[in-house]
């Protein structure tokens, strides 16, 4: 992990700041550190006492979960303009997940007591937080019905519409079959399995170690499920 230097403009560029005034982002730019991660490093672990939130600049990182044996539960996996960290900040309570950057991350710290004191004065961005922590709620309620009312080829289906990403024009996943299984509850030969159907099916194609996906709108239908 490397501290670099914060200037106003990368601040800026950050939607949860766009939402301050001058003035209120002068007296939180003290507060405010710029890291770096590389890839594979933990920048919060489960359990640890909180102490900041994070906001991502540049990489993905996933928040993952484990039952202290080596297995493992990928929850979600986040990049730039999202933040994390905040759930513990809001109940004091000690971090119910881990966060691992995926690629090398950049990342804006912010203490606890400034972020703290940024939603007592600022509506705006404790209205943002509270969507966002419903957001996340209402993922977990798709997640959790999803294991419970979708076989895996639905679940697979569902998890590359969420993780796709348009690239001139092209819908591309570049999330490995090991991690689509932690994030779908089932093994990786499996995913493997259901990915070979669906390439089989036309619904999408290999580039490398990238999944295109050629038919959106079939993998939506296979993907439905409870809301």
């Amino acid at each position: 992990m490397t501290n670099l230097t914060v200037s106003p403009t990368i601040l800026k560029t950050v939607p949860l700041f766009a939402l301050l005034t001058d003035h209120q982002l002068a007296s939180l730019f003290p507060a405010i550190q710029h890291r770096s991660y590389p890839r594979h490093s933990f920048m919060l672990r489960a359990g640890e006492r909180p102490d900041a939130l994070y906001i991502i600049l540049a990489g993905r990182a996933k928040v993952v979960m484990d039952d202290g044996e080596g297995r493992e539960v990928t929850l979600t996996i986040i990049g730039p303009s999202e933040f994390f960290g905040e759930m513990s900040l809001i109940d004091d309570k000690p971090r119910s997940a881990s966060v691992e950057a995926v690629d090398a991350c950049e990342i804006l710290y912010i203490s606890k007591a400034a972020f703290l004191s940024c939603l007592k004065d600022n509506f705006d961005v404790a209205m943002l937080m509270l969507r966002s922590v419903v957001g996340r709620l209402r993922d977990a309620d798709r997640k959790i019905a999803s294991l419970a009312l979708m076989d895996v080829h639905g679940r697979v289906a569902r998890l590359l519409i969420e993780l796709a990403r348009e690239v001139n024009d092209v819908w591309v996943v570049d999330t490995g079959s090991e991690e689509m299984a932690r994030m779908v509850g089932a093994s990786r030969e499996m995913v493997s399995r259901v990915l070979k159907e669906m390439r089989d099916s036309g619904l999408i194609r290999r580039d490398k170690r990238k999944i295109i996906v050629l038919d959106r709108a079939s993998m939506d239908q296979n993907g439905a499920g409870a809301e």
